[in-house]
C-alpha cells in the first residue's frame, strides 16, 4: 500500500482555508495513521484511535481575522514572531476554537487540561484565553530549550516526553508535528 505523502495535510489545510465558506458543508474529517505510516481518513471513525483532522462548518463564526489580531497582541507580548505562533495554531487546531483532540487538548492551541491549569486557564474555548495560554506556553518551551525543533517536540509531547528521551521523542505523531509547523512556518517568512 503506498504512503500517503508528508504534505498533504498542508495542501488539504491550504485548499480548505482559500474556499468560500458556502463551498464547505459542516463535517468532520477524522484520520489516524497506521504502522507502516499510512493516512486513513474518514468522516465516520468507527475506533478510538482516529482524531479530528478538519473540521468545516461554516455556520459556526469563527472570525479568523479576530484569530490572527490575538495572535499578533499576545506574540508581542511574549516576544514571539506571530507566524511562529500562527503555524503552531493552524497544526493544533486549523482555527476551529472549539477544537478538542481525542487526548482531550482543547480550543486553539490545543491545551491540555493538566497544563490548562498551570497555566491559570480558565476556559479553553475563550479564544482571547487559549491563545495568550498557548502563547505563553510556547515561550515557555522555547526558554527551557535549546532549539526550535526541542520546543515544538515538548508542546505536543511534553516536556517530560523530551527529557526523558534527551530529544526529540521517537513518536511519529510528534515528528510529523514539528515538520508540519516548520513547513508552515518556513513558507511564511
Amino acid at each position: 500500500m503506498p504512503q500517503t505523502p508528508a504534505y498533504l495535510f498542508e495542501i488539504l489545510l491550504f485548499v480548505f482555508l482559500f474556499l468560500p465558506p458556502s463551498a464547505i458543508p459542516a463535517e468532520t474529517i477524522y484520520y489516524f495513521e497506521d504502522e507502516n505510516g499510512v493516512l486513513h481518513f474518514t468522516d465516520m471513525p468507527d475506533a478510538d484511535h482516529y482524531r479530528p483532522f478538519l473540521t468545516f462548518d461554516p455556520d459556526h463564526n469563527t472570525d479568523r481575522e479576530q484569530i490572527l489580531r490575538l495572535i499578533r497582541k499576545y506574540s508581542r507580548q511574549h516576544g514571539l514572531d506571530p507566524k511562529l505562533v500562527q503555524a503552531v495554531l493552524a497544526v493544533e487546531s486549523n482555527y476551529d476554537p472549539q477544537a478538542r483532540s481525542a487526548k482531550g487538548a482543547e480550543g486553539l492551541m490545543q491545551i491540555m487540561p493538566a497544563t490548562q491549569d498551570e497555566l491559570g486557564l480558565l476556559d479553553p474555548y475563550d479564544s482571547a484565553q487559549n491563545i495568550e495560554a498557548g502563547v505563553r506556553y510556547l515561550k515557555q518551551m522555547l526558554d527551557s530549550h535549546q532549539s526550535l525543533e526541542l520546543a515544538l517536540a515538548a508542546y505536543n509531547a511534553g516536556p517530560g516526553k523530551v527529557e526523558q528521551y534527551q530529544g526529540v521523542p521517537p513518536f511519529p505523531e510528534t515528528r510529523r508535528y514539528i515538520e508540519k509547523v516548520l513547513r508552515l512556518y518556513n513558507r511564511s517568512q
